[in-house]
């Protein structure tokens, strides 16, 4: 799942892994997305998170609801994006448009100045999924790492993973490496944010 709303994604400022703490609406949506799970999620094996702030604040409100201890890990950090870090987004389309027509050109391969490029972001998240133990667990990171998951997921290696659109706390379900099992019933397997809806 993704993090809570920060005060720096409600302005528009680019993040990556700028250390932003959770807002008061970010800990509103993870103490909904924490009373889901509770009600009628599935149980969880473990619960992993971000060594960011926003993510091991969310894992926190969520992990005191299920009684589970977050286990942070910093593989599961968002995309570095360097010199555009803290940046609000009129300043990076202005200022970086060269570097952003690159990275849509090509994505996985074009590193943001100072930052990694999503090749770089794949190798540690895939570092960290072979490490998982067998079972169902709870991972809180940020959008870009679960863009990543679902194209490994899909056995992509190329594309647009920018298309996919992800509400803070939403969720999304990945089976790795096969489990056609896992959360059988639930609706939708990407970024699924209905507890924001009540």
């Amino acid at each position: 799942m993704r993090h809570g709303e920060t005060d720096l994604n409600r302005a528009g400022v680019w993040q990556g892994q700028l250390d932003a703490p959770l807002s008061a609406t970010g800990r509103r949506q993870a103490e909904r997305l924490a009373e889901r799970l509770a009600e009628s999620g599935p149980a969880f094996n473990r619960l992993y998170t971000s060594d960011l702030s926003r993510a091991r604040d969310t894992a926190a409100l969520l992990g005191a609801r299920l009684g589970l201890a977050p286990k942070a890990d910093r593989r599961l950090r968002e995309l570095c994006v360097g010199e555009l870090s803290g940046r609000p987004r009129e300043e990076v389309f202005a200022g970086y448009a060269e570097v952003l027509a690159r990275t849509r050109a090509d994505p996985w391969n074009t590193r943001l100045p100072g930052g990694e490029s999503l090749s770089d972001l794949r190798r540690r998240l895939l570092e960290f999924l072979a490490e998982l133990p067998p079972g169902r667990h709870l991972v809180v990171t940020h959008a870009g790492v679960i863009r990543v998951a679902v194209w490994l997921a899909l056995g992509l290696a190329e594309g647009q993973p920018w298309r996919i659109r992800l509400a803070n706390t939403s969720l999304t379900r990945v089976a790795y490496p096969e489990a056609p099992d896992a959360w059988a019933g639930e609706a939708g397997p990407v970024g699924d944010a209905a507890h924001l809806e009540r």
